[in-house]
């Protein structure tokens, strides 16, 4: 058998390639970069700002801090039609920056560990769900706490100090709280106070509030014209309406609470009505469920139950700042597909309050985080 051969015509077969235009150049160069730059943030590491002193000593006002998503598994995303690096609003318009008509189911790729006590992280703030925003779980604003308890633990707050499963928990090494100060009635120096970056207020003419560690606190013991140091601790069972779960039949406050068990993923919880209050939200709220009391029955669902069995693990989260910090204490626990990432390292740190040339924090650039 012959083959059949043809021959080509060089004009008509060989064309030359049309050279991109230079928008054109741009406009592959930028869509590659935003792409890139989406994968990397959504599925690696991402960078966050700290805007407010929550989490101080340990995390400044004006860090700038890397966040792994590898850490605990990247969570896909649950609302995918979003505007490239806004977050849930535009930034000139304030409109929103993503679209609600197609949303996904929660799920997470999997990490090197789980959420651990201690670990600092960053979340979505829950109460977001909430009217008159109303967000999806992936547009809710970002908090950076300390996690101090995981599903399963029972924890409590005595006398400000944190226990889970009545054992003291590990202090913060750089966490604040208020303290106060008597003198012998001579003032503090200003400048003393400056050095020590304390937060000072005075409330009589021999005491003042000053809000530091207990390091800082040792320090100012030794001061000659300071008499007594002492913690500022609300009482036990003095009502705080703020704080979770806000109800009246539970006499906690910020700095004595509980005890409370900690949901975790398949517990099967016992409810009643001295229980109700704590579960109830994330029930209804985080695990997509109707709920209610009518009488002295719970209804799930329209079914009468005594039972409920979580479906998400969840988490307690604290800022270092114990007395300026609205966290877990007030908007009660942070269900798993709300975990974010975990926070790595400082690579930044700019002091906007500090002069020209001190603006730039070098002591804190490339620093761990405890």
């Amino acid at each position: 058998m012959s083959l059949k051969g043809s021959e080509t015509n060089p004009a008509k077969d060989k064309k030359e390639k049309k050279k991109k235009s230079a928008g054109r150049e741009w406009f592959d160069a930028i869509l590659f970069a935003v792409v890139a730059a989406t994968l990397i943030r959504g599925l690696f590491i991402e960078a966050y700002t700290i805007p407010t002193g929550s989490m101080e000593k340990t995390l400044l006002v004006g860090d700038f801090l890397f966040v792994s998503k590898v850490n605990y598994g990247a969570r896909t995303p649950m609302t995918p039609v979003s505007f490239p690096f806004a977050h849930h609003t535009m930034p000139i318009t304030g409109t929103k920056a993503y679209w609600e008509g197609l949303k996904w189911d929660y799920r997470r790729l999997p990490g090197l560990s789980e959420v651990k006590r201690n670990d600092v992280v960053v979340f979505n703030y829950p109460m977001d769900a909430d009217a008159p925003l109303s967000r999806p779980v992936d547009k809710r604003e970002n908090y950076i706490k300390r996690c101090m308890a995981v599903g399963g633990d029972t924890l409590s707050i005595v006398n400000a100090q944190v226990f889970l499963n009545g054992k003291p928990a590990e202090q913060p090494q750089f966490g604040e709280k208020y303290y106060f100060v008597q003198t012998d009635g001579t003032d503090i120096n200003p400048q003393a106070i400056e050095d020590l970056h304390i937060e000072a207020q005075r409330s009589t003419a021999d005491q003042y509030i000053f809000n530091m560690t207990a390091e800082d606190a040792e320090i100012i013991r030794k001061w000659s014209n300071v008499k007594e140091v002492s913690l500022y601790i609300r009482p036990a069972n003095e009502y705080d309406s703020q704080i979770f779960p806000h109800d009246p039949q539970f006499k906690w406050n910020a700095d004595n609470f509980g005890p409370l068990i900690i949901p975790k993923k398949g517990w099967t919880v016992k409810l009643d009505s001295t229980n109700y209050a704590l579960y109830e939200r994330a029930i209804s709220v985080y695990e997509g469920n109707t709920i209610e009391r009518k009488g002295s029955d719970i209804l799930i669902n329209g079914k009468k139950t005594d039972s409920y069995t979580f479906k998400m693990n969840y988490y307690w989260m604290m800022g270092d700042n114990r007395d300026n910090s609205l966290d877990s204490r007030y908007w009660g626990m942070v269900p798993d597909d709300h975990i974010v990432g975990k926070a790595l390292f400082v690579w930044m740190s700019w002091d906007s309050n500090a002069g020209f040339f001190s603006k730039i924090r070098w002591s804190r650039i490339f620093g761990g985080i405890n």
